[in-house]
């Protein structure tokens, strides 16, 4: 585009759609005020008038040239009378990696039509605007910002955030080429700001905003500009723009992300920085077109966020990233959405699509159009209210991906329902269908389509491909669990389950049937990464209380997954089972997380209390508890009291205080089978003996498992377990600290016909070096362990989310 392309201004409408050629004209405009003659006057001069208003430096001209000097990492101001740069005309900053912001105080815009360079960071402000064209080349080493919003000179001295503001309706508008090699580039105007050229910030990231006040943060892992009071401005990307992230910004007016073909609006990442791309205009609208991508450093799917109070997905927008999160006040899939969404999907994009129900708006996600996809992206369909799938509409997948159905998004029981009218096809598909709706409002399935080859997971995935939850928002929900103990729930926010003063939160499962069996809990219940907190247990002396914690008893077909749950269990128990999760379990527990306190101070019969679990005969997999447990009863564990099932890839870190022999960082007792499992906390008795991992281990297999704890006990402590009963078969990648635990010994005491087994002591530096656990425990991209920098001991991959 040439410089005669050039037209005056034009007037813009914000908040509201418009047409192709509308697009077109505001893409071709210059700065408000800046007319041909004007710019051509200013293409053939260098700034004028400058002088140092705060800080130091020199300012000299060398023929075309005009040098600008700032010692080292200062920050400076000068103000001048008119800043432009003619198209031969260069103008260098040597300013460290310091900064110089320039301030225009004439009547002038700025014309940047030469070469501007920076070794530092450059400001250019003029209320004017700024304008820089087709032949504009600007190239800095740090920040490089162009805006028609002032900020003043002190805080810009101090640095650090950085308030600026104005009213001017002049524009910010690059034709030309800005690039900063070390830093972000921003352009801001209370007006409109355009981007037609080229802007590169492989390092930072590239942000265009509108508003009358803007703050900029200095962020090194996210997005800097925030409008904080909106204009109605425009923002326009037709350019390209390639940066670790990009964000278009207005709070209330008109976005264009017009990427047009070739993926010109790029988010690439850094070390640093995930790639990612924000078109944020809360209270405006959003208009996408072209293929908008973002990835990370390393190559995988970066994120883009497109956040509009009204938006339009031209008839080629795609995103091609990791996570496209797509939100207005209501939402309506239909042909043009639908379209857009099937092109991403197709692309390995999975879209999260909500409906905030903001502004008046219904809140509901409706579907209209089929969408019809292949391979391995998800998409989840977010409402405040109702989402409803409509009359002879189809969604399917052919591939791997899953579909999330969810109403009531802000967990408040607005009776949010999920309807399918149309069909939901996972015939040929392998991912899963859940829909999540209110416990007070209702779904219709209709016609959902299950593959018939789908195969149950192992290890606590659901037991169908399509599973319908209801959402427990508060404790009276929680309590209802009891009127259905084989539902299907789902956590729909985090709970505070504090039960009124005085009282005690009863156990879901409530009391036994009879007092011989228990009230087991049958159903699904996933926590969904959420929090249930300030549970409180009271742990009677009656013979027949039932087990305590969350759950009294999870069932044979019972499965708990993807939770967190925080309580004390506290009183003067004899007997029974407590876990701050479950009391007993002969079920799945699956990726749960317990924190809190086990107090039981009276000595018992027979207590069995762990931190997650009193009494486990299922599988407990890829969990752990930081709960203190203390009990002058028999078997006590930071994990689990007794178990005779199965533990995977489980640890605990809390410290366990128990009458003596059955006490164990991992398990109290334990005739079960443990692998890929340590325990870190503490643990002491009043009598006896205790063990690093397992007080009582009672034929149990231990493999690639660890124990770090400090043990004390009258009788000592063994790494590895404080009682040997049978042969077991302890393996030789079974592993414990000498000194963290003060034992130099694997079992303290062997009953008859017991084997030590071949577990083997290390030093603590020894446990610091993945080479000291041998061949079995893979270190590896995709193993099972992890070694911290700096780390103690190896932790388990899935902690860090890998």
């Amino acid at each position: 585009m040439s410089s005669s392309s050039l037209s005056g201004p034009i007037q813009l409408t914000p908040s509201r759609p418009q047409s192709s050629r509308r697009i077109a004209l505001l893409i071709v405009i210059s700065l408000a005020g800046l007319s041909l003659a004007q710019a051509a006057i200013a293409g053939g001069v260098l700034p004028q008038g400058g002088h140092y208003v705060a800080g130091a430096g020199t300012i000299a001209g060398q023929g075309n040239a005009l040098i600008v000097t700032q010692p080292g990492s200062t920050r400076s101001v000068i103000e001048w009378s008119q800043f432009s740069i003619g198209k031969l005309n260069t103008v260098n900053f040597d300013n460290g990696s310091g900064a110089t912001l320039n301030r225009v105080t004439g009547g002038s815009p700025s014309a940047i039509l030469g070469s501007l360079n920076a070794t530092g960071s450059v400001y250019v402000i003029n209320p004017q605007g700024v304008l820089v064209g087709p032949t504009g080349v600007i190239s800095t080493g740090g920040r490089f910002v162009a805006a028609t919003l002032d900020v003043p000179n002190c805080e810009f001295k101090t640095g650090g955030t950085l308030t600026l503001a104005g009213s001017s309706n002049a524009k910010v508008v690059n034709f030309g080429k800005i690039s900063s090699s070390g830093g972000d580039v921003f352009l801001i105007a209370h007006d409109a700001v355009v981007n037609a050229g080229t802007v590169s910030a492989p390092n930072g990231t590239a942000e265009y905003a509108a508003g009358q006040q803007v703050v900029l943060y200095e962020s090194s892992s996210s997005r800097q500009v925030f409008v904080q009071i909106s204009s109605k401005g425009t923002v326009v990307d037709r350019g390209t723009t390639q940066a670790a992230q990009i964000n278009l910004e207005t709070a209330d007016g008109n976005i264009y992300a017009l990427a047009g073909s070739g993926s010109r609006i790029r988010a690439t990442g850094t070390a640093m920085r995930d790639g990612h791309v924000w078109l944020v205009a809360g209270d405006g609208h959003v208009t996408q077109q072209g293929t908008i991508a973002a990835t990370n450093a390393d190559g995988s799917g970066g994120t883009v966020d497109t956040l509009a109070y009204t938006l339009t997905l031209k008839n080629d927008a795609s995103v091609q990233a990791g996570l496209w999160n797509v939100s207005t006040p209501s939402f309506v899939i239909d042909s043009p959405v639908a379209g857009a969404f099937v092109r991403s999907l197709n692309a390995g994009t999975s879209i999260d699509a909500t409906a905030t129900g903001t502004k008046g708006a219904s809140g509901d996600v409706t579907v209209l159009s089929n969408v019809d996809w292949q391979g391995p992206a998800s998409l989840a369909l977010v409402a405040f209210r109702h989402v409803a799938i409509g009359p002879q509409t189809t969604i399917r997948n052919t591939g791997s991906g899953n579909l999330s159905l969810r109403a009531d998004a802000a967990g408040i029981d607005n009776q949010g329902s999920v309807s399918n009218q149309g069909a939901i096809d996972w015939s040929g598909g392998t991912g899963l269908v859940s829909s999540f709706f209110d416990m007070n409002g209702g779904t219709s399935p209709g016609l959902v389509m299950s593959n018939p080859d789908w195969a149950v997971s192992a290890f606590g995935g659901p037991v169908s491909q399509y599973t319908p939850y209801k959402l427990v928002n508060s404790l009276t929900d929680l309590n209802n669990i009891n009127l259905d103990l084989s539902g299907n729930y789902a956590l729909g926010r985090d709970v505070n389950a504090a039960p009124p003063p005085g009282t005690f939160n009863a156990p879901v499962g409530g009391f036994p049937s009879n007092f011989q069996s228990y009230s087991f809990f049958n159903g699904q219940f996933d926590g969904l990464g959420h929090t249930l907190s300030n549970l409180s247990i009271n742990a009677s002396a009656s013979a027949f209380a039932p087990p305590g914690g969350l759950f009294s008893a999870i069932g044979a077909t019972g499965i708990v997954r993807n939770l967190n749950v925080q309580g004390i269990i506290a009183g003067p128990a004899t007997l029974g089972d407590y876990g701050i999760l479950a009391g007993t379990s002969r079920g799945i527990v699956a990726s749960v997380h317990s924190s809190g306190v086990i107090d039981l101070p009276v000595a018992g019969i027979s207590v069995h209390a762990g931190g997650l679990i009193g009494d486990s005969r299922g599988l407990t997999y890829r969990s752990s508890s930081s709960a203190d447990v203390s009990t002058l009863s028999a078997y006590t564990g930071g994990l689990i009291g007794a178990d005779e099932g199965n533990i995977r890839q489980s640890f605990a870190t809390g410290n366990v205080a128990a009458n003596g022999g059955g006490a164990g960082g991992l398990v109290g007792q334990a005739g079960s089978f443990i692998s890929q499992s340590y325990a870190t906390g503490a643990v002491t008795a009043e009598q006896g003996v205790v063990g690093g991992l397992i007080g009582q281990n009672v034929f149990s297999h231990i493999e690639q498992s660890f124990a770090t704890g400090h043990l004390q006990a009258p009788g000592g402590g063994g790494g590895v377990a404080a009682q040997n009963f049978g042969p077991g078969n302890t393996q030789d990648d079974v592993f414990w600290d000498t000194q963290a635990t003060g034992t130099s010994v694997a079992v303290v005491s062997l009953a008859q016909g017991a084997t030590v087994g071949f577990a083997q002591g290390l030093t603590t530096a020894q446990m610091g070096m993945p080479a000291s656990f041998g061949p079995n425990y893979d270190f590896g991209p995709n193993g099972v362990w992890l070694m911290p920098a700096g780390a103690t001991h190896p932790i388990l991959r899935w902690q860090l989310g890998h």
